[in-house]
């Protein structure tokens, strides 16, 4: 069922209160569908796991997609790693990047970790809001990046100027900033399908990115003004 602008809860058989705060404890804390519905039910709503796990597919891309505009910039200073996803018991991987101080710059979940996989990351960073040009790009020893940065220089999407680095210390900061993420991706035990993966990294990761302080006048890791920013997205009163 599509979302809309003006009633992006049309449709549904229960109040947005309930579909976003389900979508939200799922995107934000390490919970299975089934631990989301047992504390749905202790509040006296009785919604079935497989309810919750729709949810989560139609809005977190959703979730993603508005949130994107009230994104503050992040520094120029890109640590960029990938790290592995489980899908049908293959591993697909996740590209992603932050600055030197922890902030989400953006992310990407490939089918292959190569050159053309890092050349499409590179390209979503540097045309995704609130993401400035990079003076300095720090990546682990994968060849796929010097291929990579290369083109898009070639290409003049990045100006000759950025500087590749390749040192692994430096990458400390992306490297812990994957946990994160696999505390949640493991409790699914592996993805049925890509589609279902990335639809459901991408609501993880945009959660992420308001409780790190990345959002206009939401503070780091004030969990009422998560909330009350969610809300708002959607239309609704915190």
């Amino acid at each position: 069922m599509p979302i809309t602008s003006t009633d992006p809860f049309k449709g549904r058989h229960f109040p947005g209160e309930v579909i976003l705060l389900c979508v939200r404890w799922y995107l934000r804390y390490p919970l299975a569908y089934e631990h989301v519905a047992e504390l749905l039910l202790e509040r006296g709503v009785a919604v079935d796991a497989s309810c919750i796990w729709r949810w989560v597919q139609a809005y977190a891309p959703e979730l993603n997609k508005r949130c994107r505009l009230h994104l503050k910039s992040t520094n120029k200073s890109y640590r960029t790693d990938e790290t592995y996803i489980k899908v049908k018991g293959r591993d697909r991987y996740l590209y992603r990047a932050v600055d030197s101080t922890g902030q989400t710059i953006d992310f990407l979940l490939t089918d292959k970790r190569d050159t053309a996989a890092a050349k499409r990351f590179f390209r979503k960073a540097l045309s995704s809001t609130g993401n400035p040009v990079p003076r300095v790009i720090n990546v682990d020893k994968n060849r796929a990046y010097p291929g990579a940065v290369d083109a898009l220089k070639e290409e003049g999407m990045l100006p000759r100027r950025v500087r590749l680095r390749q040192c692994k210390y430096l990458n400390n900061v992306v490297e812990q900033s994957h946990r994160n993420v696999k505390r949640r991706t493991w409790l699914a035990k592996g993805y049925g399908s890509f589609w279902t993966a990335w639809r459901t990294l991408q609501g993880i990761e945009a959660v992420d990115m308001i409780r790190k302080g990345r959002i206009r006048w939401v503070a780091k890791d004030d969990a009422v003004a998560l909330a009350a920013f969610i809300a708002e997205l959607f239309g609704l009163a915190a």
